[in-house]
């Protein structure tokens, strides 16, 4: 304690003594304030009954048994007791004794542990006597069985013994040899300013620990305990690791950000699963909410607003098809393909509503299926037109012979075929791959909740296909560029797949930019699904609503003829007079037979191209009986009109006969013969109906005289 107040450490140390500083003033007398808040250890000890009387009682005179009572006398008194040895103790004393001296409880002090020497002295006298019981079997004095005593005989008696101590206290030993562990916690503690004392805080009794925590003052106006620097409670989301060699000392490490305390093991950090994180205690995992494109968010909502409008447009628009299902200019559009291209521009919208849904496997089986379906119905129509148109373009110029598969029905199976490629390669996929909604986590912080297909590029297998046809029908479109005045909407076509190829060319590198934000990704694919719908709509149907609704009067067969048959502009065949749009093609076959009766008849050669998807077209076949008295030898011309691009073919005279290309000039001396006639079969081809006009016998026998081509 002197070491402490050197180094100016008093009040930096809490002590914690064993049961040899047991209250003794040696310790705390003029250390007092070094001292202050020690706990200590006191082994219980009760005041033996009967000693105290006994001892006080005792002098030199009436002391019977101990030798060194006289010793003791001297020094209580600080006397000589007369003739008593000299002893190293009683030299310096000059006082002699008096033998009238008494001991009282005023200058004598008795050992408070007195019932442990009481209690050991009690045990040996109970040993011998059970030892000397058995062995001696109740003779007195030792027997020769005792003789000599034997200590590991002895000691075998001795833990066996059970008593009641003269403190009162019952007496045994433990398995251990121990007697009862009985201890008081005392504390040293200054209860006014200046003033110190030891006071009993609590006691031990064989295994119990009792303590009154409110008598504990380790300085004086602080109740509370002292931090130990060694073993301080680690913070939350902290693990313990112990100090080598040591059980009550360790050092606190932070568990990382996504770990939280171990449950069981305190020097150990637990890592939470994906899909959770940390509490704000970090005490347990809490689960991340869960991430999807939600029917009431704001791009799900804008999403499906935009196909809403669009599934109004587009039954508006089959509603108009439907009424005027008859009349010229659907007919002429191809009833049978147009509805198709119809219901796979519902089907573009309708997919919207699903991809918006809360993902399950049913809901991803549908987005599988669907996103890819609804392209192909679409793409696999326009195709199918734009190979007609090719096919019947590129025959013409290499003979007169009907193409194939041209009618209703072939391009109907054509476009249905297409279509099932796609369902295939999609029961294929959903076969090898079934669809299933997981979580997705690109970060430790997301949890997503999407289809699998979306988490890598294999969504792309849906529209794999469907590009292909986008990019085959762009392919026709351009090579169909040429055709005048954009025949066969070729030109609608061009221009819709050209603005399909800039939306999908953009999308994709948007589609996999997003691989982290699953919403803007989803909507995205939809918005892009539902303007490529738009686009075919605007493109394809607009131009044929505008004639419809807005100038029925153009909604007749004669408006539907691109020709014009002379010079006076019969509105029955001057169709491009109406409608820029409007062209026809013309091809020719010519072939020499005898005169009979004229009137409109069909070819057995040729027999009209059919209309794509209407075959009420009929072969416009043109017979003319011409008489040609040429004086001289003459080659036909063919005439170009820039600002309607019809062609016209005409000879060196002003006759105003018009003729197919290959006609032969009549020799002048052939008058007066039996004249052959010239049969010429013309297939007129409507650039709105992809197929060929038929022109009433009236009109054909007033014209017949002058056809411009």
């Amino acid at each position: 304690m002197r070491a402490v107040r050197r180094n100016n450490a008093t009040g930096s140390f809490s002590w914690i003594g064993s049961d040899g500083w047991s209250a003794r003033n040696l310790v705390s007398d003029g250390n007092e304030p070094e001292v202050e808040g020690t706990l200590s250890v006191q082994p219980q000890a009760n005041p033996v009954r009967g000693f105290e009387e006994y001892f006080l009682n005792l002098t030199v005179e009436s002391n019977r048994r101990n030798p060194w009572f006289v010793e003791f006398w001297e020094g209580h008194f600080h006397c000589r007791y007369p003739n008593s040895s000299l002893t190293p103790y009683n030299k310096d004393y000059k006082k002699e004794c008096d033998i009238t001296e008494r001991l009282h409880r005023d200058n004598t002090a008795f050992e408070g542990q007195l019932q442990f020497v009481s209690d050991a002295v009690m045990a040996f006298a109970h040993a011998f006597r059970d030892m000397h019981h058995e062995l001696c079997k109740g003779r007195a004095g030792l027997c020769d069985a005792m003789k000599p005593i034997k200590g590991t005989e002895l000691l075998k008696y001795l833990r066996k013994v059970t008593f009641k101590g003269l403190s009162g206290d019952n007496f045994r030993f433990d398995p251990n040899g121990d007697g009862p562990a009985r201890y008081n916690i005392i504390h040293f503690k200054q209860t006014s300013p200046g003033k110190f004392q030891w006071i009993k805080v609590g006691e031990y009794m064989e295994g119990e620990l009792r303590l009154n925590m409110s008598e504990i003052q380790f300085k004086l106006g602080h109740p509370q305990p002292p931090e130990s620097v060694c073993s301080l409670p680690c913070d939350v989301g902290q693990a313990k690791k112990f100090v080598e060699g040591e059980s009550c000392c360790w050092h606190c490490f932070n568990c990382t950000q996504y770990q939280i305390q171990h449950p069981v093991d305190e020097t150990q950090c637990l890592t939470c699963r994906e899909g959770t994180v940390p509490d704000a205690s970090r005490v347990t995992c809490r689960e991340i909410p869960e991430v999807f494109l939600r029917p009431e968010s704001g791009p799900a909502i804008g999403a499906m607003s935009l196909s809403s409008t669009g599934i109004l447009i587009t039954l508006f628009v089959c509603g108009v098809f439907v009424r005027h299902n008859d009349t010229p200019v659907v007919r002429a559009s191809g009833r049978e393909l147009s509805y198709v291209l119809l219901t796979g521009i519902l089907l573009c919208y309708c997919v919207t509503f699903a991809l918006v849904l809360r993902p399950t496997d049913v809901v991803c089986g549908i987005q599988r299926f669907g996103a890819g379906f609804c392209f192909t119905v679409v793409y696999a129509a326009l195709l199918t037109k734009t190979n007609r148109i090719a096919r019947i373009f590129n025959a013409g110029k290499r003979t007169a012979k009907r193409p194939s598969f041209i009618s209703p029905r072939s391009q109907l199976f054509i476009c249905s075929g297409l279509v099932g490629v796609q369902v295939l390669i999609n029961g294929v996929w959903i076969l090898v791959s079934p669809p299933r909604a997981v979580h997705h986590y690109p970060t430790r912080e997301d949890n997503h909740l999407v289809c699998s297909s979306h988490i890598d590029a294999s969504y792309m297998i849906a529209f794999g296909y469907p590009i292909l046809l986008i990019i085959v029908c762009t392919i026709y479109a351009v090579l169909t560029r040429k055709i005048p005045e954009a025949f066969n909407e070729s030109k609608h076509i061009g221009f819709t797949m050209y603005t399909t190829c800039v939306i999908w060319l953009a999308f994709v590198p948007l589609y996999f930019g997003t691989g982290n934000h699953v919403p803007l990704r989803i909507t995205s694919m939809s918005v892009t699904i539902s303007l490529s719908a738009s686009v075919t709509l605007a493109c394809l149907f607009s131009p044929k609503l505008y004639i419809i609704l807005v100038h029925p009067e153009r909604n007749v067969r004669q408006s539907m003829m691109p020709v014009r048959y002379n010079a006076t502009k019969s509105p029955a065949v001057t169709g491009t007079t109406q409608t820029g749009s409007m062209m026809a093609a013309v091809i020719c076959n010519q072939q020499k037979q005898p005169f009979h009766s004229t009137g409109p008849q069909q070819s057995g050669s040729s027999q009209g191209l059919d209309s794509g998807l209407q075959s009420d077209g009929v072969d416009l076949e043109l017979r003319e009986d011409v008489v040609h008295q040429l004086q001289r030898r003459h080659q036909p011309r063919l005439l170009v009109n820039r600002s309607t691009q019809t062609m016209t073919v005409g000879v060196s005279n002003n006759s105003s006969n018009a003729n197919c290309p290959n006609s032969q000039p009549q020799q002048p001396q052939q008058q007066q013969q039996s004249i052959a006639k010239l049969t010429t079969t013309c297939h007129i081809i409507n650039s709105s109906s992809n197929g060929p006009i038929s022109i009433s016998a009236t009109q054909q026998k007033q014209q017949i005289k002058d056809v411009q081509l």
